[in-house]
């Protein structure tokens, strides 16, 4: 009996030997077989990549100026040097997005030659004092401190007194002021607004070239009142009393209260659209 279970056993062991043998055999030829594929892949990516027939011959850029493209390429580095396989399209999105006149890019490779650049140009709706003057976009965005050569012939925001998410929200705050205006044409259209200064959490008083008073008002909520306070203006012009205007507060459902000062008289009073 202890012979036969001796052999029972032996033959046991050479049968797991022969298994595990057969195991890593068969591991090996994966590795092997995968070691072959990757190396054919990577032997075919740089036959791709250093090909002639695939090199960048061509960058299309939309959205920006010529100036700004001949930057955006010299920033990158595109030439037809590249093979337009081995661009990474992320890196130069980051790399375009930080010049200071570009807000986005899209970028797509457009086989066998060109790299097609949709670009969105930075448009500059006002100057933010805060700190130093930088300029803001119509989303309410700084994004880039003024120069001695920039056009300061822009809206001033004034009165930027948070950080962070706060700032980012008295900024948007001005940017909806300054669109509610989109329509007008003249004297009350944006290009005439010479100061948006923000007053608390939701406060706005606003500045225009034409007319030497403070216009006050919450919330932003200016295109709907805007209506009230042309008719205002009007009545003040008619009568003769725009002049010793200092202030409009346009926070009334049925008119406004003016403050005044002309030097014989000093105070508020309400005024109605109608007179």
């Amino acid at each position: 009996m202890s012979k036969r279970k001796g052999k029972k056993a032996r033959g046991g062991v050479l049968k797991k030997a022969r298994r595990i043998g057969s195991g890593i055999l068969k591991g090996f030829l994966v590795l092997g077989v995968f070691g072959v594929i990757s190396l054919i892949f990577v032997s075919l990516y740089q036959f791709v990549a250093t090909t002639p027939y695939l090199k960048l011959q061509r960058v299309e850029i939309a959205g920006v100026d010529a100036h700004i493209m001949h930057e955006l390429v010299d920033l990158c580095g595109l030439s037809s040097d590249i093979s337009l396989v081995s661009l990474s399209l992320r890196t130069l999105k980051t790399k375009m997005e930080k010049h200071p006149w570009v807000r986005s890019v899209n970028l797509e490779r457009r086989f066998p030659h060109t790299l097609i650049v949709t670009a969105e140009q930075q448009d500059p709706w006002a100057l933010v004092l805060a700190d130093k003057l930088h300029y803001m976009n119509h989303h309410g965005e700084m994004f880039k401190e003024l120069g001695k050569s920039d056009n300061i012939d822009l809206p001033v925001v004034t009165g930027v007194s948070g950080k962070g998410w706060e700032r980012e929200n008295q900024l948007r705050l001005a940017a909806r002021v300054l669109r509610s205006l989109e329509g007008e044409k003249g004297l009350w259209s944006r290009e005439r607004v010479s100061e948006v200064h923000l007053r608390g959490k939701n406060g706005v008083s606003l500045y225009f070239g034409h007319l030497p008073a403070e216009i006050r008002f919450s919330d932003g909520e200016l295109r709907d009142k805007i209506a009230g306070l042309k008719k205002v203006a009007e009545h003040l012009n008619r009568t003769g009393r725009i002049r010793h205007v200092t202030g409009i507060d346009l926070d009334y459902e049925d008119g406004a209260v003016v403050s005044f000062n002309n030097g014989s008289f000093s105070g508020k009073r309400k005024v109605r659209g109608n007179g």
